[in-house]
């Protein structure tokens, strides 16, 4: 396999890379310079006049671009057509490394256990939780999705909750921080499992409200609303401030690759002020890392929460299963203070293990796994009606937001992440979604209409992997194109656009999503 840095070469005018550093210079903000949870190598003014040329927007729609049908440059693994393709390891890990991966995924898979259990090694679960496995959302490591019907458990979704925080709360080096706070009785978000003498925190109530969207050339789409009610409150009322938001799990692939984006190139992208008057404005969020103790860019979750894969894990083994970790070491997990009950209920915490219920080795393995979840081979590139489709999606401007390609640091200890061409489709920058997909809840900078531009790279196995076809943070959309109808905000223009072109274009454009 072709290392994708062999593409990187100068093919256009070298004014593309000054003007994406110049960009930079101007508007970063100095606590967001660098990547200090990575080992990198400075790229030379060189490297980086060719990295602004190889991923500089494509022009020509004949034939598909140069090592296009490797997402994931030399990382990228064969694409399979069973529920499997989306839990492979890195194309070009090595056969050592790849055991970590394994005892990783053993990791991820693991259920654990409530305390005390003869099982030392798996318990601590809970005492509230809402997955006993990491697995048990991430199912195959791809998309969870919402109930569908009574007898479906809501074990791949849940409600977050917070409050607001007094006026004015700032958060140290992080410009325009919107303050909010745990609920006082629940939290961060509500769990819906619980151990055995403790009440569960509630039961996921779900009701949808019937859209028809009329389309050009008498095609109609319908859209489903969602209502979300917290039902059957196990500890009392919420506090009447209590804003919710509903989160389903995301896929999995692909994460070592979009930690491995410099922090500059996504700075680069943001246009707060709109300066170039294109309508899209998206934004940094900036987050503080408990790893690091200092604001850092985020990256994962569906506002961008999450600065690092180790972050996100960890905080993940706190709220979603319970289980204490050297980012997170409650032994409780979310717990609060008004749930003493909970909190004083035994916990795995175990001396072998720092008194933590998963030490730093097996976060570190939770995230080596994580970190490489392989992208799949991208099918029928060559397609015309997927290369007509790429061309609608370029010209209706979705690459405003799904920014196509990156060239990832090169690492001194991370080789499979390590110089990529990659292929994500996002700009991992907060945006305006408008008013339909607005959850009110602030999350750092974030408000509560805007939303982490979701990657799409292996958006067209989501049916193969998952079983459904259920889109967005919340699952409402059944389809990709319900999906697109949705987008509202800085995106309505793109929206309008789909509506309105002929149905050969809009069909065309959807079979170039499930091409990816």
């Amino acid at each position: 396999m072709a290392r994708p840095e062999q593409d990187i070469a100068p093919r256009r005018c070298k004014s593309a890379g000054f003007a994406l550093w110049g960009v930079l210079a101007f508007w970063a903000p100095a606590a967001l310079a660098g990547d200090p949870h990575l080992p990198v190598v400075p790229r030379t003014e060189d490297e980086a006049a060719r990295i602004a040329m190889v991923t500089a927007p494509a022009h020509d729609f004949s034939a598909p671009e140069k090592f296009e049908a490797l997402p994931a440059g030399s990382a990228t693994v064969r694409r399979r057509t069973n529920a499997d393709a989306f839990s492979q390891p890195s194309g070009n890990i090595s056969f050592e490394r790849e055991l970590d991966f394994k005892v990783g995924n053993g990791l991820f898979k693991k259920l654990w256990v409530s305390s005390p259990s003869s099982t030392l090694a798996s318990d601590g679960l809970g005492p509230l939780y809402n997955a006993r496995s990491c697995q048990r959302c991430h199912i195959k490591d791809g998309r969870g999705h919402p109930p569908e019907g009574p007898q479906d458990s809501a074990v791949s979704m849940f409600l977050r909750v917070s409050i607001p925080a007094d006026p004015g709360t700032a958060m140290t080096g992080i410009e325009d921080y919107l303050g909010a706070l745990p609920d006082p009785t629940y939290g961060t978000q509500l769990q819906d499992f619980s151990v055995a003498g403790h009440p569960a925190e509630y039961r996921l109530q779900i009701t949808y409200e019937e859209i028809e969207v009329a389309l050009s050339e008498g095609e109609t789409a319908t859209l489903r609303k969602p209502s979300y009610t917290a039902a059957d409150l196990g500890y009392g009322p919420l506090h009447p401030d209590a804003m919710l938001s509903p989160r389903v799990a995301s896929q999995m692939i692909g994460l070592g690759l979009l930690e491995a984006i410099p922090a500059e190139d996504i700075l680069a992208g943001a246009d707060p002020d709109d300066r170039d008057g294109n309508g899209v404005s998206g934004r940094a969020n900036t987050v503080w890392s408990v790893e690091f103790g200092r604001p850092m860019l985020g990256r994962f979750g569906h506002k961008a929460g999450a600065p690092t894969i180790r972050h996100q894990s960890a905080a993940a083994f706190a709220g979603d299963i319970g289980i204490s970790s050297p980012l997170f070491p409650a032994g409780w997990g979310d717990c609060t203070e008004a749930q003493a009950d909970c909190r004083a209920a035994p916990d795995g915490g175990d001396a072998a293990h720092d008194g933590l219920e998963i030490d730093a080795q097996g976060l570190d393995l939770v995230t080596f796994y994580s970190r490489n979840l392989a992208v799949p081979a991208r099918p029928d590139i060559a397609d015309p009606q997927v290369l007509h489709g790429k061309h609608v999606f370029y010209e209706t401007g979705c690459i405003s937001c799904h920014t196509p390609k990156f060239v990832t640091h090169r690492l001194t200890d991370q080789p499979e992440q390590s110089f990529q061409l990659i292929w994500p489709y996002t700009d991992l920058l907060l945006h305006d979604m408008g008013e339909g997909l607005a959850d009110h809840r602030p999350e750092a900078r974030a408000s509560g209409m805007e939303w982490r531009t979701a990657p799409l790279w292996g958006i067209g196995s989501t049916q193969t992997v998952s079983g459904h076809s259920y889109f967005l943070h919340d699952g409402r959309a059944r389809s990709l194109l319900e999906a697109i109808l949705w987008h509202g905000g800085e995106a309505q223009p793109m929206r309008d656009a789909v509506v309105a072109m002929p149905k050969a274009d809009r069909a065309a454009l959807i079979r170039f999503l499930e091409s990816l």
